[in-house]
């Protein structure tokens, strides 16, 4: 491949990643302002507070006395805990 082709292939993956992100709706900033859609300072009220997201259920659970991956829901599995 020429080297013009790459670049313009790496450039056209790459521009995505660095577009800055447009928001339609409105939002709350870093510093809890809020801001409309078209980006101006906007009323308290208009921005409404992020609703929690689900409680997660565990991805993969494993045997209590073994502890070797099991299906969840299986006799005696427990969800694997977390490694934060």
């Amino acid at each position: 491949m020429k080297p013009l082709a790459v670049a313009a292939l790496v450039f056209a993956l790459a521009t995505p990643v660095f577009a800055a992100p447009t928001h339609t709706a409105p939002y709350l900033d870093a510093k809890g302002k809020c801001h409309a859609a078209n980006g101006q300072f906007a009323a308290a009220s208009v921005c409404k507070p992020a609703t929690p997201p689900p409680a997660a259920t565990a991805a993969r659970c494993r045997d209590k006395t073994t502890k070797k991956f099991v299906k969840c829901g299986s006799p005696n599995s427990e969800p694997v805990p977390a490694t934060h």
